[in-house]
């Protein structure tokens, strides 16, 4: 005899369920970060396609726009940009802790220290892009108040002003260069070490821990999604670069050396910017 949802084998359905929870998630990041990509793509509610907002020119046009008043309806729909592009820029990097999250829960399951729920994986990414969230937030205030200073065109989304650009490219050089760079890094860099420093049992344990870990992803890289307003909010040269660039830094076995390469790149474009017409 068998009990009821039991296989002959004597595994449960939630049991083949776990099994195969691994797989689930991935599927889940994956379509996170497609459908997220799909709605950058599209235009992301602004009315515009990003062909029209994307250039491989840098410095960008130095075409002249309008100061436009934003209403609270268009502040959110730049909210919401801001969001779901980050989702689509970070969500890779952050996977391989995510399922080594899951792989933990499962470990302490058979260990009979937790009941046979589910992991809580996915409340550990509602923290991490909770985080985000709050990035955003910070960045439309920015967004904003560069237009209404007429250093950001209103409807391309990036700098008119060569000072700023420099300034942005030099900001990122320094701290690519800062112990607080390294040191954030080298958690973003360390998932195993993380779960080990920080586990929590449970969904809310999960979240806050989720909120944690994307803090230290902010601490690594807000001065890079920072470069956006220099090289284009929606322009997808730029955000596919600096998503690629991000994947790299994390996951390269020589993250020191990249960081410092990159640091000179930064700083030389910035100065160059900065001293010639």
């Amino acid at each position: 005899m068998t009990s009821e949802g039991a296989s002959p084998s004597g595994i449960t359905a939630a049991e083949r369920m776990i099994r195969r929870e691994r797989w689930i998630i991935l599927a889940g990041l994956v379509l996170i970060t497609l459908l997220s990509w799909i709605y950058v793509l599209s235009g992301a509610g602004t009315g515009m396609g990003t062909r029209a907002m994307s250039t491989f020119t840098f410095p960008p046009p130095e075409r002249m726009g309008m100061v436009l008043d934003w209403s609270f309806s268009y502040a959110l729909i730049m909210l919401m940009m801001w969001w779901v592009m980050m989702i689509a820029m970070m969500t890779p990097s952050a996977a391989p802790l995510i399922l080594l999250y899951g792989t933990a829960y499962r470990h302490e399951q058979r260990k009979g220290r937790l009941g046979a729920a589910a992991a809580p994986t996915f409340s550990f990414l509602a923290g991490y892009l909770l985080a985000w969230l709050g990035f955003s937030a910070v960045a439309t205030f920015l967004q904003w108040t560069l237009e209404q200073l007429g250093l950001l065109h209103s409807m391309m989304m990036w700098s008119t002003n060569r000072q700023l650009s420099a300034a942005l490219l030099i900001a990122a050089g320094l701290y690519q260069l800062s112990p607080l760079k390294h040191a954030c890094l080298a958690h973003c860099r360390s998932p195993a070490a993380f779960l080990a420093e920080h586990y929590r049992p449970g969904a809310s344990g999960a979240l806050r821990m989720g909120l944690l870990h994307g803090a230290y992803c902010l601490g690594c890289c807000w001065v890079i999604m920072a470069l956006l307003f220099a090289g284009g909010i929606m322009n997808v040269v730029w955000i596919a670069g600096l998503a690629v660039f991000v994947l790299l830094e994390k996951v390269l076995p020589w993250s020191i050396a990249f960081t410092r390469v990159s640091a000179a790149i930064f700083l030389a474009l910035g100065l160059w910017l900065l001293f010639t017409s």
